[in-house]
């Protein structure tokens, strides 16, 4: 019985070592190395402290930042742990109410602001998480943010276009903006 037992525990000890330790030691070797941003979560950082992720996105409320799509984690707003759409139907009343009381928020942000509403301003992206909003909400929000900042409209307009992130390949997704990004050049602008 032994015979048998000795070889199957070397086999166990080695493909252990080999695919628990060996193996996700060289990937993550080679990963830091070809990919050392992504690797590192994506941290954007600022006079040396990461401040957030551009995968993951924030919750901003001041008038004077660009807002960012609601999230739909739960207890927390952005909780990469607790990813997921709300699974709210379009005729569920807590979605309708959500989504009024979103309008209403932006409304009473820039009362003077007769636009429509952005959809991506108002639902939750399928993750929960996303960082990025539309060109169209970002440049909803300018006049806002402009006010507020006591800042030219055209040079935050210019500021979006410049943060703008086009599809991929030309054909594939959406023009966007990341949230985080654009809050954190404009802190960087001269007012």
């Amino acid at each position: 019985m032994t015979t048998l037992f000795r070889p199957a525990l070397v086999l166990l000890l080695i493909l252990t070592l080999l695919t628990g330790v060996a193996y996700p030691l060289l990937v993550t070797g080679i990963v830091q190395v070809v990919f050392p941003v992504q690797a590192g979560g994506s941290l954007l950082m600022r006079d040396g402290k990461a401040v957030g992720s551009s995968l993951i996105g924030q919750s901003f409320s001041d008038p004077k930042h660009f807002w960012s799509r609601p999230s739909a984690t739960a207890p927390q707003p952005y909780n990469g742990v607790a990813s997921g759409g709300s699974n709210l139907g379009p005729l569920n009343p807590s979605l309708t109410d959500g989504i009024k009381a979103r309008i209403d928020a932006l409304k009473a942000a820039d009362p003077t602001n007769t636009a429509p509403v952005p959809v991506d301003l108002v639902t939750a992206s399928a993750s929960g998480l996303d960082p990025d909003i539309s060109l169209a909400a970002a440049y909803y929000q300018a006049p806002r943010v402009a006010r507020e900042r006591k800042i030219q409209l055209g040079k935050v307009q210019a500021l979006i276009a410049s943060h703008a992130h086009k599809r991929w390949l030309g054909i594939l997704g959406e023009p966007r903006v990341n949230v985080l990004e654009l809050n954190l050049a404009l802190e960087e602008k001269p007012r």
